[in-house]
């Protein structure tokens, strides 16, 4: 494709050097150019793209977009047969710019692909694992971009971000064109919307989960936060989605379903919304009630298991309704259902123990508060005890500590409180600060730095009939610190403990 048809959809402020030279690909990291390709130059969180142009150039850049004004200027002037365009810098020119090249050089995948959505602070990955099950359940193909995995069509693979920069997301979109896929369901992460990496791309259904206290290190407050999620039903360089899923039990529904005054709108809920779970009868490996919809009322059987996953179950559902299947044909998918990994995930060999051993991504007050319940649930019966392990990230929101230490004492009988992914935090400040919130309750409570060490504690501490949440990681497999990443896996690890306290039983 020529220059001059490439940038033609982009906001270009000035533009020099030659307009008729061919381009084959986009990229916006000078690592990964190839010779033909537009490399997009702009300044990001961490880091400035225009530091790299000259290695971009080195490797075959055959253009250049910037939005850096003196970097246009000092490039006009060295090298002037340089293709190159200035974009605006104040307006996100560059992830802009990045986006639109990246459709036009893709092809417009976007255009192809029935575009599913969900943002909320909790629930996205599980919604979009649901969601993209029901899909598939009646024969659709589907590209799958999430906090865990990307599936492209039958293809899976870690996925190295919740939502990737556009160039990537269109890439996989494309990839799944070739594929025969006909729908596609993401995450959209608040900073996604806010930094425009979903610029342009025009989402069908969009869902909202719920807004709970979470990334205020990033958004700042509580306004900023939920102003970044009303993004998706408003568009972002497209237009308003065609239907808006939103949960009408969260507080922050209002604000939601006026951003989506241009979309079809479906409320679900179990105490409100149009399409609302009634009669909801919750047991460890079973969740079923009876849907009350639009269009009528089925019964609902899942094998996911909790109140929270009710939920998760409306959102995905409904936007399965949005997208064409039969309430039937959502009804019998909720019954093949597989759980999502780290979401309340059973740890293999700890129902042999006598007692449940679970890993659940829960890392913000609302999910930990929503896990520890459902844990109590399943362990009233017996008159079991709730034994909770967790800690909290460092360099994120500092806030939510106290809250999270607050919440897991009031709800657990036994806290241990140990490392996430400290970071380039001392791992024991953390600690100290989770613990102000612990001391506020009643919980015994553990201090063990060492996650490692910090499992073997918890899963020795269970009794018969207790029930055992390792919480905050959930899928990852690594866990960070101020030298950097290393293997780590809790359900591995809690595997383990199980496999030595069953040796020891029998010696």
């Amino acid at each position: 494709m020529r220059w001059n048809e490439a940038v033609a959809d982009v906001r270009v402020v000035e533009m020099a050097g030659r307009l008729d030279i061919e381009v084959r690909g986009v990229q916006y990291d000078s690592r990964r150019v190839s010779a033909g390709d537009v490399f997009v130059a702009m300044r990001g969180g961490s880091t400035d793209g225009n530091r790299y142009i000259d290695a971009a150039i080195r490797k075959g850049a055959a253009a250049v977009v910037t939005d850096s004004l003196e970097v246009f200027v000092d490039l006009r002037a060295q090298q002037p047969e340089l293709a190159l365009a200035l974009v605006d810098r104040d307006a996100n020119g560059g992830r802009r710019a990045l986006a639109e090249l990246s459709a036009k050089l893709f092809r417009s995948p976007e255009r192809v692909l029935k575009i599913s959505a969900v943002t909320g602070t909790n629930g996205k990955t599980t919604t979009a694992f649901l969601l993209e099950q029901m899909l598939r359940s009646v024969g659709r193909k589907c590209v799958l971009l999430g906090t865990i995995e990307t599936h492209v069509g039958e293809t899976v693979r870690k996925s190295e971000h919740t939502t990737p920069e556009s160039r990537d997301v269109l890439a996989l979109f494309a990839e799944g064109v070739r594929a025969g896929c006909t729908e596609a369901v993401m995450e959209m992460s608040s900073h996604a919307l806010e930094q425009e990496r979903v610029w342009g791309l025009p989402v069908d259904v969009a869902i909202f989960t719920n807004l709970t206290q979470d990334h205020l290190d990033y958004h700042g407050t509580m306004e900023a936060y939920a102003a970044a999620k009303a993004r998706l039903f408003e568009g972002v360089g497209a237009a308003a989605p065609r239907v808006a899923v939103i949960n009408e039990d969260d507080a922050a529904a209002e604000q939601m379903t006026a951003a989506a005054a241009g979309c079809e709108l479906m409320t679900y809920g179990i105490d409100g919304g149009a399409w609302r779970a009634m009669d909801v009868v919750l047991r460890a490996g079973e969740t079923r009630f009876r849907w009350r919809t639009a269009v009528g009322v089925v019964e609902m059987r899942s094998p996911l298991t909790g109140r929270v996953n009710v939920y998760n179950l409306l959102a995905a559902g409904c936007a399965a309704y949005a997208r064409g299947l039969t309430m039937e044909e959502i009804a019998a998918s909720a019954r093949e259902l597989r759980q999502v990994p780290g979401r309340f995930e059973v740890v293999r060999g700890s129902s042999g123990a006598g007692f449940s051993v679970v890993v659940d991504y829960a890392h913000t007050d609302d999910a930990l508060r929503n896990l520890i319940a459902l844990g109590r649930d399943l362990v009233r019966e017996a008159g079991g005890r709730v034994i909770t392990m967790f800690g909290c990230g460092g360099d994120r929101d500092t806030t939510k500590r106290a809250r999270m230490g607050r919440v897991a004492g009031e709800g657990s009988d036994v806290v241990v409180v140990t490392s996430d992914n400290p970071r380039s935090e001392s791992p024991m400040a953390i600690v100290d600060a989770v613990m102000v919130g612990v001391r506020e309750t009643q919980a015994q409570c553990v201090v063990e730095v060492d996650r490692r060490a910090a499992i073997a504690i918890a899963i020795r501490a269970a009794s018969a009939g207790d029930i055992v949440l390792l919480a905050g990681k959930g899928h990852e497999k690594t866990q960070t610190f101020a030298d950097g990443a290393v293997a780590f896996d809790d359900v591995a690890e809690a595997e383990k403990v199980l496999w030595e306290m069953k040796d020891e039983v029998k010696q």
